[in-house]
This record gives C-alpha cells, structure tokens and sequence, in this order.
C-alpha cells in the first residue's frame, strides 16, 4: 500500500462550509474506494506565485491517504470538474507503507495536535481581541474632548498595508517590464 497526498488550491472567497464539503467530498471519493484517508493539511491562505484565473490568493490543502492507487485518477477527476479548485497535484508520498495501523495511529495523533493548535490559537485570539477592546473603551473613557476623536485608530495601520501593497505592485510590474 502506498500513501498519497492530494494537495489542492480552493478559490480565496469560498467559506469554511464550502471548503468542509469540498474535503468532504473527496473524504467520499476515497472511502468508496476502500481506501484509508489518514489526515487533512490545512495550509491557510496564502498568496499564489502567480495569477490564476485573476486570483493573487488560494486557500491550500493537502490530503493524505492510503491506496493502491486506483482512486487517484477520481479525485483528479472531481478535482478538475470543480471549479473552485485553482490547482491540484497528486504525490506519492511514500511507495510502501508497511505498518498500516502505526500510520494510522501516526495520522490520528498529527490530526488531534493540530486540533488542539488551533483550538489554542482560537482562545489566544479571542483574548487578544478582547484587550483590544477594553482598550478601546479605556481609551473612549479617557478622552478629553479633543477634536480627533473621530480619527480611525487602526488608519495608520492601514496607510502602512496600502503603501506596502503598493510597493509590491509596483515592484511586479517592473519585472514584468524586463
């Protein structure tokens, strides 16, 4: 038994709904199969390299399962039917798996560390936006009239990610340019 990894970029404005059903759908593909779908990547929204069907972003993951190889033909299939995957590529992973079970155990532990990361990254976040309120209505508290009060805290911010992007633009089409 070999074991794959099914990586695939998805359309940057697809909700998590629409990304879960997509796994999902691929999840059924491979369970059909009698295949063994170990775990899911989920590697974020990321910038592409280049521009695809006028996309700068894709949401990226990769899939691994167990097969003899049969079922990668279908997924590629499914794959290139959607349109909202931007791109997909199949890789061996490792040609032959020989402890099935120790894979799978291997598998269900990578999958309850990342759910366990992101459950801390979500509580950390949470608690982040939480100082950043009191904060804010700290800083509402205190405000002694000044006729600034209706300037966006967060514009200086925003001017610095304006001009940054800006700068990359520009800095493409000059290579473009060349």
């Amino acid at each position: 038994m070999r074991e794959y990894e099914f990586n695939f970029v998805v359309q940057p404005e697809i909700t998590d709904e629409g990304i879960t059903r997509i796994c999902e759908r691929f999840e059924g593909i491979v369970e059909r199969a009698g295949d063994i779908r170990l775990h899911y990547d989920e590697l974020g929204r990321r910038r592409l390299a280049y521009e695809i069907r006028n996309f700068q972003k894709g949401h990226y993951l990769a899939l691994h399962f167990l097969s003899n190889g049969k079922v990668v033909p279908e997924l590629e299939r499914a794959a290139r039917i959607d349109d909202s995957i931007l791109r997909f590529l199949t890789v061996v992973a490792n040609a032959n798996v020989e402890d099935v079970e120790a894979r799978k155990t291997e598998a269900v532990s990578l999958e309850e560390d990342r759910k366990r990361k992101a459950a801390e990254r979500a509580a950390r976040e949470a608690e982040e936006a939480a100082a950043r309120a009191s904060r804010d209505t700290e800083g509402d508290r205190e405000d002694d009239g000044d006729t600034d009060s209706d300037v966006d805290p967060d514009r200086d911010d925003r001017d610095r990610d304006r001009d940054r992007d800006r700068d990359r633009d520009r800095d493409d089409d000059e290579e473009e340019s060349l």
